[in-house]
């Protein structure tokens, strides 16, 4: 990597910890958190009923819920129906023990003493919950835009240079979810969704390329511990946006609130533990797709002459 790329990597690295710090500090985190909170945590059969009833769901909460955030259930919205765990609690009866013989106790009565234990029985009932798109009313708070806008400079030149350098063939396509992409080893292949903006177009297939060069099978076979999903994603995020501010394209609305999303909390942990690998691969990238400066062609003017040595010429006496 030469000097000046890395030296500048180095700084869009400590811009990028710097930013994340600010914007956790910020309101809008805040109140992104608070109305987070109220959105309950499914188990994995919750998970797959929702996923059965509602393919497209992205936030499901229930109805007062989604009333106290200022949104409303639309008439006639079918409710998704969940399992959710009867709130109450019963006693069993036992016999007391004694704790140094392990011997049942005898009351004064001559009969065993007993106690009540609380237990809580997996009972359940069914709730029913609303995805947001059957919601309407006061918009949620974010911490990142939903996609990028803009134009790129030798925007076909910087996207064939990214492809090329890709390990797994690239290619652009419309597909089911609200992914910007997706790299899949087991298709071998970076898959960009058509239609977006140069911007996030560009930002997407550096996302897309980090994971294809550091989250193969092959190279988390070799790490000493395999890497969540939120480091990788972590890790992807943070080299787009390096490398995409290096080239003067700004992905900060969307780049810092989705690496905040993606950390563990104001610790920054998972970015902090992969500075060394986003530095290493964004400064790789950079350095791979950079077009090397153009020759210069001397014009016949600027050409150097050849040095002569004329000979004395001889005088007639």
């Amino acid at each position: 990597m030469a000097y000046e790329i890395d030296e500048r990597v180095a700084e869009l690295t400590e811009k990028l910890e710097s930013g994340i710090v600010d914007l956790y500090a910020s309101d809008s985190y805040a109140q992104y958190i608070a109305a987070m909170a109220k959105f309950h945590h499914y188990s994995f059969g919750n998970a797959l009923l929702i996923l059965f009833q509602c393919p497209e769901a992205s936030y499901v909460a229930g109805y007062n819920t989604w009333k106290s955030l200022g949104r409303q259930v639309k008439r006639g919205a079918k409710s998704i129906q969940l399992f959710a765990p009867c709130a109450f609690q019963a006693y069993l009866e036992l016999e007391k023990k004694d704790p140094k013989t392990g011997q049942t106790v005898i009351g004064p009565d001559g009969q065993p003493e007993t106690v009540k234990k609380p237990i809580s029985p997996n009972r359940f009932k069914i709730a029913h919950v609303f995805d947001m798109s059957q919601t309407e009313g006061k918009e949620l708070p974010q911490i990142a835009v939903s996609e990028l806008t803009g134009e790129v400079e030798d925007f076909s030149g910087v996207y064939e240079r990214l492809a090329a350098l890709s390990p797994l063939p690239v290619e652009q396509k419309d597909f089911p979810g609200n992914a910007k992409g997706y790299t899949s080893f087991s298709e071998n292949r970076v898959v960009v969704r058509s239609g977006m903006s140069q911007v996030q177009t560009i930002k997407t297939l550096v996302h897309e390329i980090a994971h294809a060069k550091l989250h193969s099978p092959k190279e988390i076979l070799d790490e000493t511990e395999k890497k969540k999903t939120r480091q990788k994603e972590v890790e992807a995020e943070s080299i787009a946006y390096v490398v995409c501010q290096y080239y003067g394209i700004d992905t900060s609305d969307y780049s810092l609130g989705y690496v905040a999303g993606w950390s563990k909390g104001t610790e920054l942990a998972e970015l902090k533990a992969s500075l060394d690998t986003i530095h290493r691969t964004a400064g790789e990238i950079i350095d791979a797709i950079t077009p090397p400066p153009p020759k210069r062609e001397y014009e016949r003017s600027e050409r150097p002459r050849r040095a002569t040595m004329r000979r004395p010429q001889k005088t007639r006496r």
